[in-house]
């Protein structure tokens, strides 16, 4: 390999380096300069994620041979701050919302940069076409354009008074509470600086690079395995394979099918099969093509519909059919339902498999320790440490507490990171048979591989209807192409059908669900997790109900409304609904009334409902102990630390975390600080899925500051002669109730309560109560939460009648989130989530051919850019849940579903046709269109005709 001797310019300082001639910048820069801030996030300049400014034009540092750029200046985000103080695009990006997961962030700052230094003043077009280039699967975009907006304001008022804006912005001179304040997310400054370190930035002594081998097979078995000339390789310190690993495991107890490593044999194209660790990633590449694999080629299945007929081959030997699991469901007469029913409507539905897309690719560093006990490190990009350490334990057979997993920051999320993927567990058992620590960090095609999202699924929908509009009876058949493995399959098969209740009342439901095996990657959990198909069917046909009786869409869904409190004929109990409130704030907002069916040919107006989950109401794992534990420490000087196991995967939890305690104890944000997602420090939490770390975490997080302000008004109370009773907390300081000058500061209440210990401790903890815990039927106990979100959409849309062509053009979303603890946060969940399901409603999906993916990219599989994105227009709505913390409930998820029937909706009003599978592609319009005008035609002529007569 030829080697070649460079200065580098770097932030404007000089670096002599050797390097590879072939080494790309975005290595250089990483691995020998240790400027991580530019992301890895595919390899070949789809995403964005590595930009840098040349001589200040943005540029992928990914395909940019470094030799090639020895006498370029050269910025990365880390030089953008300067003596500490933010930039204004940073600040910008801070106080706006921009940074969520804030793996994309880096990149769009510098790209923005480099706008501004040439047009200080553009217009949103011409951001947005600067910003093409970057992607982020988090926000939608709507916050990231606000945050540039903000910048240009900063630097406009900069201009005026220099000097103004040169720090975050700083809390004002009188306490305010900041439950339901608009504050920057507390780790803003380390996601838009560089700072904030993500698994793959992560570099340990004598570290050695892990690769996987993966299966080149749908369906095969495995005669046998030699590893032996790749053992022999020089700078190959370990290679394992099935026979090293044998124990299986599974997110779900019911379903542990899978293996570290595919033992016997394989069951899609991408199954693990071996791996190796290597002193180099050029040496590790070479081992795996030397470990030679038999392969007994078996028939494969990639139509769920197929692969569960009783004569189909198995899948999984040990399983009669490949079906993983069914549920059958009746509640009510159904018969009787559809009997009394003046219409009934069936559609079959058939939604295309779509997958999470994070930015951040998967990564794990583990590290062995033989001469600490054999304890085990892992730093992980996992929503789920706690199951994470659990599923170690079980499978490398150690004790719990010898296992220690670590979440650094986490580059998105969407549920691809909520179950345990083979990857973290690789590089733990070649850590610890190399003794060294091991990184494997996956490429863009394996993360497609690895997949874990929304199933393909086809839907069977039934539904009877009086004259008025109300629902009499619903029948769903769901069908699920699960992929080979278990994962949350049942759990998403069971989420389908249990929540076509809790939105409506429906007063006789049956529900068939099948969850299928074939022979591709395993789905699982994703954004919505099993309810977002099932709602598109809903919703979709209730418009189509709609328009036979002559009612308007939005009064149908009027005359079906809930009457809370109650619960529903499954079992699910709802105590706050603000479904109506939202529905109707969509309907002012939009333009509603004056705009459907008013609108000219080829431009129409939908509008749908949804609802999620704040929180499963049971564990995956059932156990006595609480769904989650936060402890807080307040230390003599008056400073609070909250240790969470939550995960932050960049929905804005930690912050709340903060705000949830500052508020109840009267604190300035900044005195409290928070330790999170370490299983050796923090306590558990059984992870970031389902929506549940607000309501759940957040609950937990304000009974123990409940406690700590107990505790702190008893100490200082026994010091001042009076009662607890007799004093408020306000501002870092006590107040008798009678007095308005303090009697005492917080501090020295915190002090007085420690007594001779260092620090005051105290845990809150919760679990949801008995009564939200669901039905005593098979399948029940999945469904169930605490409280639901509900959300209402409106959607505005121009259809190409020549090409079918969709465009939205606007986008209404109401969102009834509890109580908005921090509405910016909120607000950028709900535009994230919306613009998710858009992607999914119009352009997403995997290609498959014979069960090999044929679209493993970010550009091919049409994740959208700031150019393809709407306008979002948030609403807020506070129903105040009489269990969520402050009245909050979930943000993230439930606002998703609404978009992709709403969307459908509305292509009916612009030129009155139908889809009904996802993606809603041009072809599959006009198609329609052409379909329909034909009909038309054929109709007029028959008209025609009988007029002769």
């Amino acid at each position: 390999m030829t080697t070649v001797h460079i200065q580098l310019r770097v932030n404007g300082k000089g670096h002599e380096l050797d390097l590879a001639a072939n080494k790309f910048l975005l290595d250089v820069l990483r691995e020998d300069l240790g400027l991580t801030g530019s992301k890895r996030g595919c390899d070949d300049s789809s995403c964005g994620a590595c930009t840098v400014l040349v001589n200040g034009e943005p540029q992928m540092s990914c395909i940019m041979l470094a030799a090639s750029h020895a006498d370029d200046d050269i910025a990365t985000i880390e030089g953008v701050a300067v003596d500490h103080h933010l930039d204004p695009l940073q600040l910008g990006f801070a106080e706006e919302g921009g940074a969520q997961c804030g793996y994309c962030t880096p990149g769009i700052i510098l790209t923005a940069k480099s706008l501004l230094a040439k047009y200080p003043e553009p217009t949103d077009a011409e951001i947005n076409d600067a910003l093409s280039g970057n992607l982020c699967r988090c926000t939608g975009y709507t916050q990231i354009l606000a945050s540039v907006k903000r910048a240009i304001e900063i630097l406009r008022q900069s201009r005026l008074a220099p000097g103004a804006a040169n720090g975050l912005h700083k809390s004002p001179v009188a306490w305010t509470s900041p439950i339901g304040a608009r504050v920057p997310m507390v780790d803003s400054r380390e996601k838009t600086t560089g700072a904030g370190i993500y698994t793959d930035d992560i570099r340990l002594p004598g570290m050695l690079v892990g690769k996987v081998l993966h299966s080149p097979h749908a369906h095969a078995g495995i005669r046998a395995i030699n590893v032996q000339e790749a053992l022999a390789l020089p700078g190959v310190r370990a290679v394992l394979t099935g026979a090293n690993t044998p124990v299986k495991y599974g997110i779900l107890p019911i379903g542990h099918d899978e293996t570290i490593f595919a033992v016997d044999k394989v069951r899609y194209i991408g199954d693990n099969v071996a791996a190796v660790a290597a002193e180099s990633e050029a040496v590790a590449e070479e081992a795996l093509r030397r470990i030679r694999v038999d392969y007994d080629v078996l028939p494969a299945y990639f139509d769920p519909e197929k692969s569960m007929l009783a004569e189909a081959n198995l899948i999984h030997d040990e399983r009669p059919r490949n079906i993983e699991k069914e549920y059958h469901h009746h509640f009510g007469d159904v018969e009787a339902g559809f009997a009394r029913s003046d219409l009934i409507r069936e559609d079959r539905f058939d939604c295309a498999e779509v997958t999470h897309a994070a930015l951040e690719p998967h990564s794990t560093v583990a590290r062995f320790d033989p001469a600490d006990a054999g304890s085990l490190t892992v730093w992980s990009s996992t929503q789920v440490p706690y199951y994470l350490q659990k599923t170690l334990a079980a499978t490398l057979q150690m004790p719990e507490e010898r296992v220690r997993v670590i979440k650094p920051l986490v580059g998105g999320g969407f549920g691809g990171k909520s179950e345990v993927i083979p990857l973290e567990l690789a590089a733990a058992v070649l850590a610890r048979r190399a003794a060294r620590p091991v990184k494997i960090t996956y490429t863009r095609e394996e993360v497609f591989y690895a997949h874990r999202g929304r199933p393909r699924t086809i839907i069977d929908l039934k539904t009877g209807v009086q004259r008025d509009g109300r629902l009499m009876a619903v029948e769903a058949r769901i069908v699920q192409d699960g992929g080979a493995y278990c994962g949350y399959g049942p759990v998403t098969i069971l989420y389908s059908g249990q929540l076509l209740n809790a939105m409506y009342a429906i007063p006789n439901v049956k529900f068939d669900g099948y969850r299928v095996l074939t022979n591709k990657p395993a789905c699982g959990a994703m954004r919505g997790h099993g309810t977002v198909n099932a709602r598109f069917a809903f919703e979709a046909q209730l418009d189509r109900i709609a328009a036979v009786l002559g009612v308007d869409p939005a009064e149908i869904r009027r005359r079906n409304f809930l009457k809370p409190p109650c619960t529903t004929i499954n079992g699910l109990r709802v105590l706050s609904y603000g479904y109506p409130e939202c529905l109707e704030r969509v309907v002012e907002r939009s333009g509603w009334r004056e705009k459907r069916g008013k609108l000219p040919y080829g431009r129409g107006i939908g509008l749908a409902g949804s609802h999620y989950v704040s929180g499963a109401a049971n564990p995956i794992i059932r156990s006595t102990m609480p769904q989650t534990t936060v402890r807080l420490r307040l230390d003599p000087s008056g400073e609070v630390t909250i240790f969470s196991g939550a995960a932050e995967i960049g929905q804005g939890s930690d912050t709340v975390h903060v705000q949830i305690v500052a508020g109840e104890l009267s604190l300035e944000m900044d005195r409290v600080k928070l330790v999170a997602a370490d299983t050796a420090r923090t306590p558990v939490d059984l992870g970031s899925y389902s929506s549940r770390v607000t309501f759940m975490a957040g609950n937990a997080a304000l009974d123990a500051a409940r406690q700590a302000k107990a505790r702190v008004l008893e100490a200082a109370a026994r010091r001042l002669g009076c009662t607890a009773a007799d004093l408020r907390l306000e501002a870092g300081k006590i107040f008798r109730d009678e007095d308005s000058r303090p009697a005492m500061s917080f501090s020295e209440a915190a002090g007085l309560a420690a007594g001779a210990e260092q620090f005051l401790e105290v845990s809150g903890s919760y679990s949801p109560p008995s009564d939200a815990q669901g039905g005593k039927f098979k399948g029940g106990g999945v469904g169930p939460s605490p409280a639901y979100s509900y959300s209402a959409q409106a959607v505005e849309v121009t259809v190409d009648t020549h090409t079918g062509e969709i465009t939205v053009d606007r986008i209404v979303a109401a969102h009834d989130c509890g109580k908005a603890i921090n509405p910016l946060a909120v607000e950028g969940q709900v535009e994230g989530s919306v613009w998710m399901g858009l992607g999914q409603a119009l352009q997403e999906e995997m290609l498959w051919e014979n069960g090999r993916l044929m679209n493993a990219g970010l550009l091919e599989y049409h994740s959208a850019s700031t150019l393809e994105s709407p306008p979002i227009e948030p609403i807020l709505v506070e129903s105040n849940d009489p269990e969520g913390p402050f009245g909050a409930k979930e943000a993230g998820e439930g606002s998703l579903a609404a978009v992709i029937p709403a969307v459908s909706n509305a292509i009916y009003d612009a030129v009155g046709v139908w889809i009904t599978s996802l993606p809603i592609t041009p072809e599959k319009v006009l198609k329609a269109i052409k379909e329909k005008q034909k009909s038309e035609i054929r109709t007029q002529n028959l008209r025609d005709h009988y007029s002769d007569f």
